[in-house]
């Protein structure tokens, strides 16, 4: 079930401030206040939906291209195509997910490491 309270919903809901890159009546994109890289974006679409499954099966699929579309907007406004950058999204417990809001980072303007570590054993 979505939560109501979590940040990201507050932050549609004008509950919280954040930093933004772009808005409309579908997405949301705004600098992360915790950055990882130089350019750090997390992108939302306005829509209630905890994860990526969620976000695929209950919107509809002009919303879905809309959200990415929009995504690669933000990418080339960054400038940050050319040089190239990592997308994540992260989803559940162990997918390291900590707000329960489908979200995407978006990571760039400097080479970008490997951030996890994975114990394959």
């Amino acid at each position: 079930m979505y939560d109501e309270n979590n940040i990201f919903a507050k932050i549609l809901r004008g509950e919280i401030p954040c930093d933004k890159i772009y808005e409309d009546d579908n997405v949301l994109f705004f600098y992360d206040i915790n950055p990882l890289a130089k350019v750090h974006v997390l992108g939302i679409p306005k829509v209630k939906c905890k994860d990526f499954s969620e976000f695929v099966k209950k919107t509809n699929p002009e919303k879905i291209t809309n959200f990415f579309k929009k995504t690669e907007m933000i990418i080339n406004r960054l400038e940050i195509a050319d040089s190239g950058y990592r997308i994540i999204s992260n989803s559940g417990h162990d997918g390291g997910q900590e707000v329960p809001h489908f979200h995407i980072h978006i990571l760039g303007g400097e080479k970008i490491t490997n951030f996890f570590k994975l114990d394959l054993k």
